[in-house]
């Protein structure tokens, strides 16, 4: 049985496109940058040029830098918001989509849901927020249960991974395997990819609604 396509854009090296697999999904990325460590089909294109006719949905994470507070205030005001034009791609094409950003994008975002590691079992608090037009839901953070050890995103030069040692806390630098191990991923991607990620649980979380979305509609008709 032939897996229904999803558009992954803006895709990087693959943190919401394997997720996105994992749900049941056949994933083709698109990038305009080279992604050689992308695990699936890619083309290196402009995202805001890709025909969609051939997809049943979309996936798209725009650049993140005009909100991001890891970019210095100056340098986000130089960066374009590349929301709009890719809702616009998006609605034109009139396909099931999530769009996901940073927190700080909110008033960019239509009602979107927010989701985070601890929710998923992983070891990290990298909240990202979500806007589709199928009903999606949040996930619960669980902070508590599952403190954070891995750093924030801007911190790429020297990561500290915090390790419970003999009742205490000791910090140092954490491999690029402990990283991925972080993360849910497990194939090749350097820190400075990790840290533009979003770990694959968030992808195959909503992908599965979205695949559910596709189905009822072809239930349907």
């Amino acid at each position: 049985m032939s897996r229904p396509r999803i558009a992954d854009l803006f895709c990087g090296a693959g943190g919401a496109g394997m997720g996105l697999h994992r749900a049941g999904f056949e994933v083709v990325g698109y990038d305009i940058e080279p992604q050689p460590n992308y695990p699936f089909e890619f083309h290196q294109e402009d995202a805001l040029d890709v025909d969609l006719s051939s997809f049943d949905a979309v996936w798209a994470s725009p650049p993140c830098q005009a909100f991001s507070q890891a970019v210095k205030k100056v340098n986000r005001e130089r960066r374009p918001n590349l929301i709009p034009a890719t809702r616009n791609l998006i609605t034109d094409a009139d396909l099931p989509y999530v769009i996901e950003n940073v927190p700080t994008a909110r008033e960019h975002l239509i009602e979107p849901v927010q989701l985070c590691g601890s929710a998923f079992g992983l070891p990290i608090r990298r909240h990202r927020i979500f806007e589709s037009n199928v009903w999606l839901w949040s996930g619960q953070c669980s902070h508590e249960e599952y403190p954070r050890i891995y750093p924030p995103a801007w911190n790429r030069t020297t990561p500290l991974r915090v390790l419970s040692i003999s009742g205490g806390y000791q910090q140092r630098p954490a491999s690029v395997d402990e990283h991925r191990a972080a993360m849910g991923v497990d194939w090749d991607m350097t820190i400075p990819e990790l840290s533009e990620a979003i770990p694959p649980a968030y992808s195959e979380y909503l992908g599965v609604r979205l695949l559910a979305a596709l189905t009822e509609s072809a239930a349907h008709g």
